[in-house]
């Protein structure tokens, strides 16, 4: 993004000289719906990013602009601050947070323009929470730790926005590297940047055009789910304190004591963990063709034992797979619609592309996009 552009945009709202901080999406390479499960997931960061423009005010308001939108929305900062259902939700709770945490902050004029697609599993609310948390920290001069950042996004996104999500999405659009995936523990975030052989393959992220308003509701019920099944297990492994304390041998000892659907929930999260740590050995081993194995397989165990995806998703896999040249084809993101990520050999990405487009329309009448995407740089200041 380009920084003389966006300090002019916000010029045409805003007469000061502002800071400018971006944060990127993210697609995730393999690891869905273990992040709050204390699991372990392998995303990148990708290149789109959130760009906010800040320059302080002294009268306790945000004066947020959002360019995409074509709004201006203004927040009284306060420790009452409520949810609106409002896309400003996200600029507020990151704000509550801060005051939470003892920021004085002064108030704020925020320009905010985006490139990372709302609604397609690229993870638009961590971009913009990260790069407001920037901003309105800089009005302050405050520091704070990049893990610090992402657990006060998930936070704001939890008891603010409402979303029972893990720390996966905030944590990548802050450590997120050039030329690299990460692999992220998420109990401990230890993390480990991998390396992402840029000579063979390119990731390509295709956007199903589709969110079905399920998705939401679903999500904090598979949240549920998983909970309910952790209770179950810990009758027979005491020690266990989330589905990430579950080996799958041990799982097929016990799993015809769980209901039906709690079983195949609390089934995927534990196989899913292993597919990651699998992933992670193949691409450090340069076996590709075993980490497009893997990744085929978290798909179908995400439509059958999760429930998180859909006819449109199921078609862009089932059509992705049946390219030369395709690694490998899953779902991404938190289902029920949004995108599909793909490892193609590099020299025949664009007829993926192209066929994928044609053979998809064909199919629901509907014209995907889809993004070759790069592993690109986490957070930062322009």
């Amino acid at each position: 993004m380009e920084r003389k552009r966006i300090i002019a945009n916000f010029q045409k709202h805003f007469s000061d000289d502002p800071r400018v901080f971006v944060a990127p999406g993210r697609v995730n390479l393999i690891g869905e719906h273990t992040d709050y499960n204390d699991g372990f997931v392998f995303p990148m960061a990708i290149d789109r990013y959130t760009a906010v423009a800040v320059s302080p005010r002294n009268d306790k308001k945000l004066l947020v602009w959002s360019e995409n939108m074509r709004e201006q929305k203004e927040i009284a900062l306060s420790s009452n601050m409520s949810k609106e259902n409002h896309w400003s939700d996200y600029v507020a709770g990151i704000a509550l947070m801060l005051l939470q945490d003892g920021f004085q902050l002064p108030g704020a004029n925020l320009y905010i323009e985006s490139t990372v697609p709302v609604g397609a599993g690229l993870s638009s609310s961590a971009a913009i929470e990260m790069a407001t948390v920037l901003a309105l920290i800089s009005t302050v001069d405050g520091k704070m730790e990049p893990g610090e950042l992402a657990k006060l996004g998930q936070r704001a996104e939890i008891q603010f926005v409402g979303m029972n999500c893990g720390i996966m999405d905030q944590f990548i659009s802050i450590h997120g590297r050039q030329d690299h995936a990460l692999f992220l523990d998420c109990r401990t975030l230890d993390y480990q940047l991998l390396p992402l052989p840029s000579d063979k393959i390119r990731i390509v992220v295709c956007n199903t055009m589709v969110k079905h308003e399920l998705g939401a509701s679903e999500y904090n019920t598979r949240h549920a789910e998983c909970e309910s099944g952790v209770k179950i297990l810990q009758q027979y492994f005491p020690g266990i304190k989330a589905l990430r304390d579950v080996t799958s041998g041990q799982f097929v000892t016990v799993e015809d004591k769980l209901p039906e659907n709690i079983r195949k929930r609390c089934r995927h999260v534990i196989y899913e963990n292993e597919r990651v740590l699998q992933s992670v050995q193949a691409l450090q081993n340069s076996d590709l063709v075993r980490f497009g194995e893997l990744m085929n397989a978290s798909h179908d165990s995400l439509r059958d034992d999760y429930e998180v995806s859909c006819d449109e998703l199921d078609t862009m896999v089932d059509i992705a797979r049946a390219q030369p040249d395709v690694y490998g084809a899953r779902m991404t993101g938190g289902g029920f619609g949004g995108c599909t990520v793909n490892v193609v050999v590099k020299d025949a990405v664009q007829e993926f592309c192209q066929k994928v487009k044609q053979q998809y329309k064909s199919a629901t009448g509907l014209e995907p996009e889809i993004y070759i995407s790069v592993p690109s740089e986490g957070a930062h200041e322009l």
